[in-house]
């Protein structure tokens, strides 16, 4: 068996980023930027009246000043002229500054009398104006590689980039294998199961950004399982699911080797998910995930998800762990590294963390609950509450 790190980094070795490919900006939100977006103008392109008020010189700023208003600037149309003095202009938020003025008065601190003003007795302090340029300048750029936030798409709106070169989706085919599996909705005889594991490692490919192609259950024969590999040529990642053991009818690394698979490694020193395998298959990579449902998740977490990353053209590697506070003793662990499904809540100082009681990995309920995976270390001894371990998030923290 080799380690969890030595494993993460065959199954990296396996990948590539893939090409960019244009998208228009309005469905570029969650895609990884391949190129850099540079802005075309400055934003504001003038100088911008921050507020709803008047605009004149700032050393007529006085209170009880009385000044002539010459004219009015909405938003989206300038006014010609030049403010002079006891000159305003009645502007509005977005719109250019007039020439001359350097102060924006806000309407509440504002008298109005036909057309004439009068400051108030108490004046805000700012100057209220947008210089041209605060917020980028022409030739600004977005960085690439990211994933594109919200925020990061109405930059590149605001840079006036129409469209975006973004990498190409991964393509995933997922493959569960099993006489003992049926699809949810159907009948399970009365000694099948409902196929759950590529349901959840699909939600999973997507979220960060892959498309999985969900195929049809493989049976315990060569013929199913070379039929439905054929299925899956052309994917960037083939995910097996189940089938990778060492039992009379567990044939996925068997099948896969005479279809030319040359296999990178097979058992890692882990738990939950010994079982995995991983390797080059044709133009693309195998993963071979273990069949029980939460090893199935554990690897997907562990494996899967920075495989992605790296095809994405993201920065690729183990998952960055996190410090908590241990709110339970824990028995010494042995000779595999241990993920334990647990709950993390805000502490004081560091978050605390509590395993489950229950660690089988069979127990999806316990999966679903659980928001962390607390690391434990090869052969780390006994544990006491009040210990600073490591752990990976799964989800937000639970307040």
């Amino acid at each position: 068996m080799i380690t969890v790190d030595e494993a993460l980094s065959a199954c990296l070795a396996l990948t590539r980023p893939l090409e960019a490919e244009t998208v228009p900006l309005s469905e570029a939100a969650g895609r990884v930027l391949a190129d850099p977006v540079f802005a075309k103008r400055d934003q504001p392109p003038f100088a911008a009246s921050a507020m709803d008020g008047y605009a004149l010189r700032d050393i007529e700023a006085i209170p009880g000043r009385r000044l002539r208003v010459v004219g009015e600037a909405p938003a989206g149309r300038a006014w010609s002229g030049r403010i002079g003095p006891g000159e305003a202009l009645r502007i509005f938020t977005g719109a250019p500054v007039p020439e001359g003025a350097d102060r924006i008065v806000i309407q509440e601190d504002v008298t109005v009398n036909g057309d004439t003003i009068t400051l108030g007795k108490t004046l805000d302090g700012g100057l209220h104006l947008r210089p041209s340029g605060a917020d980028f300048r022409a030739g600004a750029r977005i960085e690439a590689p990211r994933r594109l936030s919200p925020a990061d798409i109405a930059l590149a709106a605001a840079m006036n980039a129409p469209t975006l070169s973004v990498t190409r989706r991964p393509e995933v085919a997922m493959i569960a294998t099993g006489d003992e599996l049926v699809s949810p909705g159907e009948d399970p005889g009365p000694d099948q199961i409902i196929a759950s594991n590529t349901y959840g490692l699909k939600a999973l490919i997507e979220a960060e950004g892959g498309h999985a192609r969900l195929l049809p259950i493989a049976r315990d024969n060569r013929e199913s399982l070379e039929t439905v590999f054929d299925l899956a040529k052309g994917a960037d990642l083939i995910v097996t699911v189940g089938g990778a053991s060492v039992g009379d009818h567990d044939l996925v690394g068997e099948v896969a080797a005479g279809l030319g698979l040359e296999r990178a490694f097979y058992k890692i020193a882990m738990r939950p998910g010994k079982p995995l395998m991983a390797g080059r298959l044709g133009e693309g990579a195998l993963l071979g995930l273990p069949g029980n449902p939460v090893s199935a998740m554990v690897c997907g977490h562990l494996f899967l998800v920075p495989m992605l990353r790296a095809f994405l053209g993201l920065p690729a590697g183990a998952r960055r762990r996190r410090r908590a506070r241990l709110m339970d003793d824990l028995d010494p662990n042995g000779p595999r590294e241990h993920y334990m499904r647990a709950e993390v809540v805000p502490g004081a100082d560091l978050p605390e963390i509590t395993p489950f009681d229950r660690q089988d990995s069979s127990l999806l309920s316990i999966f679903s609950r659980a928001n962390a995976l607390l690391v434990r270390p090869v052969d780390d001894g006994k544990r006491r509450m009040g210990d600073i371990v490591d752990y990976l998030p799964l989800g937000p923290l639970i307040t």
